[in-house]
């Protein structure tokens, strides 16, 4: 399975290496035509409102809006969470608005806020490595969304049929558990 990590800003190289451990194909995408040969991409954690700016540019969010379409799934990891969700907190539009959440950018705070811990994820484990770098948080969830993980009573993983999205970086750790789960969600979505 392909499964492409945007390369417009982030840590596209950690998510490939992930993708590889759990047993895909990492490919690194800078260009929408590369999406034909794809079946699943992340969106990597960097800075929201650039990433939204460049997938402009470079006309990604038609591209990924269809691809999503198609039934292809999407997984977004911090800057990426904000990226594909439907609202952001004190922002007039979103960007890909696919996911059925409302998030607050920067939610843990600063730079100096950020933090490692373990969290329970639900279809995954209870021990899954989470690192936190200026994360948003996810402020509310549409009907068809199930919370996946909390922290201290806030939502920061939850999932919408073929969209994954999490507060943090799970490609800043060693545990490629939760890549694994998304290669599990485009097998079941090329299966159907």
């Amino acid at each position: 399975m392909k499964i492409g990590i945007l390369a417009l800003q982030g840590a596209v190289a950690e998510h490939i290496r992930m993708i590889e451990k759990a047993g895909g194909e990492g490919v690194s995408v800078k260009r929408p035509e590369q999406l034909r040969e794809l079946q699943g991409i992340i969106i990597p954690g960097g800075e929201s409102t650039t990433i939204g700016k460049l997938m402009r540019t470079y006309g990604f969010i038609d591209a990924l809006r269809e691809f999503h379409k198609q039934g292809n799934p999407v997984f977004g990891t911090c800057a990426g969470l904000i990226v594909i969700a439907k609202e952001i907190a004190g922002q007039p539009e979103a960007h890909l608005e696919l996911m059925d959440i409302k998030v607050a950018r920067n939610a843990f705070g600063r730079q100096r806020e950020s933090f490692e811990t373990d969290l329970e994820v639900k279809g995954i484990a209870d021990d899954v490595r989470a690192v936190f770098i200026r994360a948003p948080l996810i402020e509310a969830v549409g009907a068809g969304v199930e919370v996946l993980s909390s922290y201290k009573g806030q939502i920061v993983a939850a999932q919408q049929g073929s969209l994954l999205a999490t507060s943090f970086h799970p490609e800043l750790t060693d545990d490629h558990r939760i890549h694994g789960y998304f290669l599990d969600m485009v097998k079941k979505a090329h299966q159907s």
